[in-house]
């Protein structure tokens, strides 16, 4: 009975709402009759005579009433004059319904020049699905099961297979390489050079630069004094480099050394920190004298290797 009241009402209700003779607007669905979740158009029309008129369309949100959504809006469409002069806007909104029932939809409000026209109210039925309850109820259907192809498989995991494959490759290579024979590296042994063998060395180098001849008799002197020291702190392992001179005699007192060669060892290095530390100007034969006796000192308490006597060696 409710439904034919609804049906009653909507026939009796005009098409347009009219504002003067001016201005006409209008709501209007596709369908009156939906099943639930099915969708149709609301459609806003206006005409009017004057271009110039002023027409804010309803503005919608979410739901026209709670059991009617809104899914989406068209753009407003504006059309020309007809060949009444007439001209016309439009709009179509996508609306559904996903509880069943009668609906009146109630009047839209059109703001035409500043004064409010309401289109006239409509009826929407929405029907649920027929169940056909004699028929027994049955569980969803599972997907079918597909054949099964390489060429999908290998389409979904070749990152893996190719990350497999280049992890393998990579442990085929680094087995190989720590498997590969080795190559021995034969050790050179580099025979160390005797201790007086170096500073005779530097004595004789000392001698063709000539430093006292050319004026530099404080560098000559220094030369001469540190060649013994280094000589002395490997030879007899004493801290020559670091002590004084009376220091390093007095280091030098438990070893066999011949007393004039102390005597001459302790005349050098005296006369070398007189140089350095006096400006001692020594006499030439006393610049030459440091030179001979440095190294009749370090040729005098050379270490003599012991010879080896066995032949298989």
């Amino acid at each position: 009975m409710k439904k034919f009241i609804y049906i009653f009402v909507a026939l009796l209700l005009p098409n347009f709402a009219l504002l003067g003779q001016n201005v006409a607007v209008k709501a209007v669905l596709d369908t009156n009759f939906l099943m639930i979740g099915e969708q149709t158009q609301l459609h806003f029309i206006t005409t009017y005579q004057d271009k110039n008129t002023q027409i804010l369309f309803p503005q919608l949100n979410d739901t026209i009433i709670k059991e009617i959504e809104v899914l989406s809006k068209s753009p407003i469409d504006t059309s020309i004059a007809d060949a009444n002069g007439l001209f016309s806007q439009s709009q179509s909104i996508l609306i559904t319904s996903f509880d069943s029932g009668y609906y009146v939809v109630p009047p839209f409000y059109f703001i035409i020049n500043g004064d409010t026209v309401e289109s006239d109210p409509l009826l929407l039925e929405v029907q649920n699905m027929e169940v056909d309850t004699a028929n027994a109820i049955f569980d969803i259907k599972q997907p079918l099961s597909e054949p099964f192809s390489i060429k999908d498989w290998l389409k979904d995991n070749w990152v893996w297979l190719a990350a497999i494959l280049a992890a393998l490759i990579g442990i085929f290579f680094l087995v190989r390489y720590l498997r590969r024979e080795k190559p021995v590296v034969e050790e050179k042994i580099i025979p160390k050079i005797p201790v007086h063998e170096i500073a005779l060395g530097k004595l004789r180098q000392l001698n063709e630069q000539q430093l006292w001849q050319n004026g530099k008799i404080k560098a000559y002197h220094s030369e001469i004094s540190e060649i013994l020291r280094e000589y002395i702190e490997e030879r007899y392992q004493v801290n020559a480099l670091e002590e004084t001179t009376s220091e390093i005699m007095h280091g030098l007192r438990l070893h066999q050394i011949p007393e004039e060669l102390k005597l001459k060892l302790s005349q050098t290095l005296t006369l070398a920190d007189l140089v350095k530390f006096a400006k001692e100007q020594p006499l030439t034969n006393e610049n030459e004298n440091s030179l001979t006796n440095a190294i009749e000192f370090v040729e005098a308490t050379k270490m003599i290797e012991p010879e080896n006597t066995n032949p298989h060696a």
